[in-house]
């Protein structure tokens, strides 16, 4: 019997490379409150400040927890990030993936305004921002502000530009069988640019070195050996960007912004395989695929007073250009013609955006009305090839490979807060979003939806150490083009057939979010949620034989609960000390379109657990700690496959820090302390309803520690 596999779509493999090699580098309208101008001087950061031990416990103004710059001065920090991360019981939100600008999502505001952009993130944003420019940080409540879609816990960044200044950061890594990877850095210069601010930044930072050593035992259905494959998998990846805003406010209080990046992808990746068994006639198999991408982004916004309000104009483009290919290579132990594989794609993708916002106040109520517009497409070309017997490539026919997937969407809301008591305060927002989604090629469809956006939150100052936010929202979800797609697995056929009948999910989302402070003795966050979907996306019946993404009949379900902690161990005598915990539970479930079963979703995380422990030792420039996390997570599903990945233990990982050698920061860490290793395994079935099993894969990933030496400074 000669066993022959094919690898994965190269969609799917971007995704799953991307992730892998996370874990495996790491396993790891302006409000009027905050629209004045501050009149205190900027943080001055000693370089010796790391001998301060001041207490985390936020002073508490007007339901504000106020964080001066000075408290932070015992970590030496370098940036605003540096500040934000040690904040009690606070975690920045991840990136919106909403569809186009939307309203305001992540919960960090700079000045009381929200972060103009869409790439500009929050995190991005801090770690340009200078710790000597920073006045102070607030937390306050999103539904308390003049700024529509924000709720629960949200920082407000104060700062003040005193002139030019830069920092910078350079890390190394090193781990066995892994080449070193010395091109994780960057460096960013802010100050004033005439009559305005200005941020300019090139960095490496999202590069990796990923990968690892191990064995996949592939059985049959009734348990016999078929073979064994020895692997060596390496992943490299580079994205440079160099990205700059400009910010300036007129003396009558108009604000123009303006942002731009470049960057670049560079991914590599190569799988080198020995195989064995008795049921096996392959010798050698090679697996490479690599990514030459260049992306562009550029946006502006312009709001001034207008008929006793504030006008907010807004334009944003994106452009990005992706050519990849993946090739699969076989090589026999009869001498056989070697066999082999290769898929090619050319990926074009753009958006574009017009947004218009026009705030007002009506006696203790503020309203808002938005419009915005947009357009994004995606324009691919594949090919396919197979090696013939005379070593030579030719193509193969492949269907709805090549094509262009557009859409136009407008949307309309309508924004309404006030307070309805001194302790208690209502935003709601409501309207709705027209779009047309487009394909052009072989199953090329026009279709045009019309769906119903909105939420409702409260924000409840139930003590002066305990806030409680409340949200219900509709939601629109977004596609991924690529899905629409049909896309090639060259290893295990695992092929993609493209749906060109996807839509959008929506979803209800119900949240509820606690904020206990305990003073000296730290912070409590909890988060509650549940979320309703219906024409939710997971992988469907296409055609007579194949499958695609698609949307599923049934409604589905999900369930968390997410708790950040913070204990402050000043208060019992442990000077310099502090805990982080943070726990996270899902449930999901949705109706199996295979068993007609309830499951939980594909990429369902069940469980994710942390721990994080740093110790700043007083009266000295030295820092020290350490740290664990693990995660479970529910099995990947197609119609005749499935996949559970899972680790042998926590991750853990342990650094020391000195925060003035020369002027420099110096932070030596060592990851994977207790050996961890990467596992999963994979199920091919004949018949998964009645669940007869073809072959079974059982893998293991080891990567041994990592040593990561990290150099930072200012300018």
């Amino acid at each position: 019997m000669q066993i022959k596999m094919r690898p994965m779509s190269i969609h799917k493999l971007r995704a799953s490379i991307s992730a892998a090699s996370v874990i495996a580098a790491t396993y790891v309208s302006a409000s009027p409150a905050f629209a004045q101008e501050d009149t205190e001087d900027a943080a001055s950061i000693p370089v010796n400040a790391a001998l301060g031990t001041a207490s985390l416990e936020p002073k508490v103004e007007d339901g504000k927890q106020i964080y001066d710059a000075a408290v932070f001065t015992r970590f030496a920090p370098q940036t605003a990030s540096d500040m934000v991360a040690q904040i009690p019981g606070f975690t920045i939100s991840r990136p919106s993936q909403d569809r186009g600008l939307g309203e305001a999502s992540q919960n960090v505001i700079i000045n009381g305004q929200r972060i103009s952009g869409k790439s500009n993130d929050a995190r991005t944003v801090l770690g340009r921002t200078p710790a000597a420019s920073v006045v102070r940080i607030e937390i306050v409540d999103g539904a308390s502000l003049n700024i529509p879609g924000l709720s629960g816990q949200v920082l407000n960044l104060v700062t003040k530009s005193t002139g030019i200044q830069g920092n910078f950061s350079w890390r190394s890594q090193f781990r066995r069988r892994i080449q070193p990877h010395l091109t994780h850095g960057e460096i960013n210069v802010s100050g004033k640019l005439g009559k305005g601010d200005f941020t300019l930044g090139l960095n490496n930072t999202d590069s990796f070195r990923g990968g690892g050593w191990g064995e996949e035992i592939a059985t049959d259905g009734n348990g016999d050996l078929l073979f064994v494959r020895d692997r060596l998998n390496k992943f490299y990846g580079d994205r440079p960007k160099l990205a700059g805003t400009y910010t300036r406010t007129s003396a009558a209080g108009s604000i123009f912004n303006l942002n731009a990046e470049f960057g670049l992808n560079r991914f590599r990746r190569r799988q080198e395989r020995q195989l064995s068994g008795p049921q096996n006639n392959v010798d050698e198999e090679l697996s490479t695929g690599q990514e030459n991408e260049w992306n562009a982004e550029v946006s502006a916004d312009y709001e001034f007073a207008l008929a006793g309000g504030r006008l907010k104009l807004v334009g944003f483009h994106r452009s990005e250009h992706s050519p990849f290919e993946n090739l699969f290579r076989q090589d026999f132990l009869d001498n056989s013609p070697a066999e082999a594989s290769q898929f090619n794609r050319v990926a074009d993708e753009g958006e574009s955006i017009a947004r218009a916002e026009y705030s007002w106040k009506g006696g203790k109520s503020d309203w808002q009305i938005s419009a915005e517009g947009a357009f994004n497409f995606l324009d691919v070309e594949s090919e396919l090839f197979e090696l013939d017997n005379l070593g030579v490539f030719q193509p193969v026919a492949l269907d709805n490979a090549s094509s262009r997937v557009s859409e136009k969407r407008g949307q309309v809301i309508l924004s309404y807060g006030r307070p309805l008591a001194p302790n208690l305060t209502l935003q709601a927002q409501l309207g709705g979003e027209y779009s047309q989604i487009k394909q052009t090629g072989a199953n090329g469809l026009t279709r045009q939806f019309i769906r119903p956006k909105g939420q409702v939150s409260l924000a409840w100052k139930a003590s002066p150490r305990l806030d409680v936010s409340a949200k219900i929202q509709r939601k629109v979800g977004q596609l991924n083009f690529f899905d629409f797609i049909s896309s090639v697995d060259l290893q295990d056929d695992n092929n993609n057939a493209g749906n060109p009948e996807l839509v959008p999910p929506q979803s209800w989302l119900a949240e509820l979010e606690f904020n206990r402070s305990l003073g000296a003795a730290g912070s409590i966050n909890l988060k509650l949620q549940y979320e309703r979907f219906s024409d939710i996306v997971d992988q469907i019946p296409i055609g007579i034989d194949g499958e695609a993404p698609g949307n599923l009949p049934d409604s589905a379900d999900r369930y968390s609960a997410e708790a950040n902690v913070t204990f402050l161990l000043d208060s019992i005598g442990f000077k310099g000390a502090k805990l982080d915990l943070e726990g996270y539970y899902q449930k999901s479930s949705l109706t199996d379109p295979v068993t007609g079963l309830r499951r939980r979703f594909g990429d369902d995380r069940r469980w994710t657990w942390e721990v994080d422990f740093r110790h700043d030792i007083p009266g000295s420039n030295l820092a020290w700690g350490f740290g664990a996390e693990d995660r479970s997570q529910a099995p990947f599903l197609r119609l005749n496959f499935s996949f559970r990945p899972f680790a042998t233990k926590p991750q853990t990982f342990a650094f020391i820090e000195h925060k003035n050698i020369l002027g420099l920061k110096l932070r030596a860490q060592i990851i994977n302390l207790l050996g961890q290793q990467e596992k999963y395994q994979e199920i091919f079935y004949t018949d998964r309803l009645n669940n007869v099993v073809d072959q079974v894969r059982d893998g293991t990933n080891n990567f041994g520690q990592i040593f990561r030496f990290t150099v930072s400074g200012t300018f």
